[in-house]
């Protein structure tokens, strides 16, 4: 399968988990998404691992990449999932779109990648998108504050650093499965001890009928986003790969259209932003 079909998966079904978390966050809270989401991956991604052989022989730099970044994605976790239940899943989705710039710089610095002129457009035209996206929040959203947006815009940083990090250590190894256990397992060992050094009311763990559904669906589609992208960037190059993979503004503004019609309204500037998005992508596409 070709990267860039894998990374366009990757944005179909992270979209979807934003979405999903959306529903879910109506009767609960980010770190209780975030809990499941990190359960959910390592029951699946472990045991995958076992059915396949096991463990694998890996390069040790590898093996300390990939634990870092899983920090890293506890992080994200939770910076994208308090995004999405401040300002919603389309708005949220817009913001973190930023990534593949972070990705292309990262790449071409450390990576030595000479990304084709229309790729570096097509990145431009993904971010573009994001000023229309994000305007006039505080006329559509209840409480909204400034500083919510970067809350998604810090999840895009991280993400940004990650795919980099990532690409090396596939690069020295090339276990996708394995490494996203590992990522799952560190990011599992972080949410344990941010329950037990930062407790807080604000913070805490809701059980509700109406979340759990969601919330499993969440875990299970970040997974599959999870596995997704590792693969494509096991045979793929950053600069193309990232900016198909930030195409899920446009699956989540059309999962927020159907499914989330009572909590997120979807407006011109919307339709205008993701377009560009959507514009960005085939330019990707194209010079690829």
């Amino acid at each position: 399968m070709r990267a860039q079909t894998l990374a366009l998966l990757t944005s179909i079904f992270y979209a979807t988990t934003l979405v999903s978390a959306r529903r879910g966050l109506k009767y609960s809270t980010p770190l209780t998404v975030t809990s499941v989401s990190v359960l959910v991956q390592n029951v699946l991604l472990w045991t995958g691992v076992f059915l396949t052989g096991g463990i694998p022989r890996v390069a040790p730099t590898a093996l300390w990449l990939f634990a870092l970044v899983g920090v890293t994605q506890f992080c994200v976790r939770m910076f994208s999932y308090t995004g999405v239940d401040k300002i919603g899943a389309s708005r949220s989705s817009a913001l973190q779109s930023v990534s593949p710039i972070v990705s292309t710089i990262i790449a071409m610095i450390f990576l030595h990648e000479r990304p084709h002129a229309g790729v570096l457009v097509g990145t431009a035209l993904v971010v573009g998108g994001i000023a229309l996206l994000s305007g006039r929040a505080k006329r559509h959203i209840v409480g909204f504050r400034w500083w919510h947006l970067l809350l998604p815009l810090a999840a895009a940083c991280l993400t940004g650093t990650n795919q980099p990090i990532r690409r090396y250590a596939l690069s020295l190894s090339s276990e996708p499965l394995f490494f996203a256990a590992v990522m799952g397992g560190v990011s599992l060992l972080c949410l344990l001890l941010f329950l037990a050094f930062f407790p807080s009311k604000r913070r805490r763990l809701v059980w509700t009928d109406g979340a759990l559904g969601p919330f499993v669906l969440t875990g299970l589609a970040e997974t599959l986003s999870i596995i997704f992208i590792i693969t494509a960037l096991s045979v793929g190059t950053v600069s193309v790969i990232a900016p198909i993979a930030t195409t899920y503004p446009l699956w989540a503004m059309i999962g927020a259209a159907i499914f989330l019609r009572d909590t997120e309204k979807i407006t011109l500037m919307t339709v205008v932003g993701t377009l560009s998005v959507v514009a960005g992508t085939g330019a990707v596409i194209l010079f690829s």
